[in-house]
């Protein structure tokens, strides 16, 4: 297995991440549709967009792109055409970290759909030798770090970086979605994290309580609970402070990367040291703005600020 820095040898960016996301690092190919063709017919697309993930790339390439400096610990990439593009533009995004080749390996594809009703459908081939990587990842990254960032999607390979911030006195953002229901996950998983980010939109797992979602994350350990409500907006609760704040009214056209942008608004929030309210208005607003555009560019921070000054808030 071959090494490469992410960034280019430049004395004028950043040496240490403030946030720092651990996950499996993927090609996606990224294609928007109006309406699904008849069985065995074709049908056009409106755009199309190459990019990266999982969340976690697309985290730490959205906060450098505000000015946070991120890195991004990630699982080994085929040497291809697709490993070398992940690994050129996570290096011109500026993204901490190194980026590790494996000849044995192909990079994972991801095929995603995004249609105007709002859903994503994706294709893709996993291949667990590839999240395997993760388990000989260097972990150094993490020192001087504010934040890590981990998600349920790379299983247990999780628990290693999550006890190595604890032992360093580091917070942990979980992105856990539907997996609350599950008890085993919710302790291990949810009982490492500081900031926990759920869902209970009706799209993965039926509807159920925002509240009582949130109560059970707080119950395993988790100080902060973020729970998304797709275009109803989120419920964030803290200690006795529970937050309700409405998504703004806007076309949708793009969703994929909704819950990634959520994460990052949330993310940077925190690191400026804002209130409660202030992280989850901005989160929304962020995440909002994403879902009027094709792909992932950040909005501007300050049309995202702009916004959400103006989104409703509820006190519960």
């Amino acid at each position: 297995m071959t090494t490469e820095k992410y960034t280019q040898r430049d004395v004028k960016r950043p040496t240490t991440a403030e946030v720092v996301c651990f996950g499996s690092l993927m090609a996606m190919e990224l294609l928007v549709i109006d309406e699904w063709p008849q069985r065995n017919f074709g049908g056009l697309f409106k755009e199309q967009r190459d990019s990266l993930g999982q969340d976690a790339a697309m985290i730490a390439t959205m906060l450098r792109g505000w000015d946070i400096p991120s890195g991004l610990i990630g699982s080994a990439l085929g040497k291809d055409y697709r490993g070398r593009w992940l690994a050129e533009h996570l290096k011109s995004s500026g993204v901490l970290g190194e980026v590790r080749f494996d000849s044995q390996l192909p990079t994972t594809l991801v095929v995603l759909i995004s249609d105007a009703m709002g859903g994503r459908t994706y294709f893709w081939q996993p291949d667990k030798r590839v999240l395997a990587t993760l388990d000989t990842a260097d972990l150094s990254l993490l020192n001087g770090s504010r934040l890590l960032y981990v998600d349920w999607y790379d299983e247990d390979h999780i628990l290693r970086p999550m006890d190595e911030a604890i032992k360093l006195n580091i917070p942990v953002f979980l992105n856990l979605e539907h997996l609350h229901e599950d008890p085993d996950i919710l302790t291990r998983y949810a009982g490492r994290a500081t900031i926990c980010q759920a869902i209970t939109d009706s799209a993965q797992r039926g509807d159920q309580s925002p509240l009582a979602v949130a109560q059970t994350l707080l119950d395993a350990g988790v100080k902060t609970a973020l729970i998304t409500l797709a275009g109803e907006g989120c419920l964030v609760v803290q200690e006795q402070n529970a937050i309700r704040v409405h998504a703004p009214s806007i076309q949708a056209i793009d969703s994929f990367g909704a819950g990634a942008t959520f994460s990052a608004g949330f993310i940077y929030g925190y690191l400026q040291g804002w209130s409660l309210e202030t992280m989850a208005r901005f989160a929304t607003a962020t995440a909002s703005i994403k879902c009027s555009r094709v792909g992932l560019e950040p909005p501007d921070l300050m049309e995202s600020q702009t916004l959400a000054e103006q989104l409703q808030v509820d006190y519960l």
